[in-house]
């Protein structure tokens, strides 16, 4: 894994001007972790309640839904590893995220000329970023516990019913916390083609995270220049 693969960045002059964001292998990583979060809720809400078990049906029955889900946990973990890897640095918090996060009725009203600038990812993005880290790793953990094919063994029925509950809990509210990711994404109109290009343009970089523009028109191999263009 290169530099410019953990942090790419460099700006094109045209119209529009454009900003490499994320490179090819991010955006396939992105796009495996977000697949297997997705399996996986759905065939865990299956095996959650009786009420959903007809969920159970996308992946051919509730034998092959217990037998397949824990293994798109693995996948998942692994996957969401190698996100951890690239972009925890640019997850780091930072004073104006405070700042923006106090500020978050402007953000919301699209006042974004009221909050401070932001780096490559703003506060609400660090919180998804970092609540997903704690959540997968408690998840991957607890599940290990109640997995009965192969720790069965090593585990007592009372430490499995606590990491059952425990798995519950995690297993909701990573569902919550995507469901914020998702919509974040959709209501800023141009992340999805972001993660799906790898790059924005230079209005959208400007207006949404102006502190990274400005990084990246001022370093060596970056273009300085003035405001870009949409």
């Amino acid at each position: 894994m290169t530099a410019h693969d953990v942090e790419p960045g460099k700006v094109h002059p045209g119209k529009p001007v454009t900003v490499d964001r994320y490179t090819v292998g991010a955006r396939i990583n992105h796009w495996i972790t977000a697949a297997s979060l997705i399996l996986l809720a759905l065939s865990g809400l299956a095996l959650f309640h009786p009420s959903l078990f007809f969920l159970s049906g996308l992946f051919g029955g509730g034998q092959f839904t217990r037998f397949i889900h824990p293994w798109i946990g693995i996948v998942l973990f692994f996957s969401f590893f190698g996100l951890f890897i690239r972009f925890w640095k640019a997850n780091l918090w930072k004073r104006e995220d405070g700042t923006w996060l106090a500020r978050i009725r402007d953000v919301l009203a699209n006042h974004e000329e009221n909050v401070p600038e932001v780096g490559k990812y703003n506060a609400g993005q660090k919180f998804v970023f970092w609540a997903m880290s704690v959540l997968i790793v408690i998840l991957i953990s607890s599940g290990l516990v109640i997995w009965d094919q192969y720790f069965s063994a090593y585990t007592t029925v009372g430490q499995q019913r606590v990491a059952l509950l425990i798995h519950a809990i995690a297993a909701v509210a990573i569902i919550g916390v995507w469901i914020i990711h998702a919509y974040s994404a959709l209501w800023v109109r141009g992340t999805i083609p972001a993660m799906i290009r790898g790059s924005v343009t230079g209005g959208w970089a400007w207006r949404h995270h102006r502190k990274w523009l400005r990084e990246l028109v001022t370093k060596p191999g970056g273009r300085s220049g003035s405001k870009p263009a949409e």
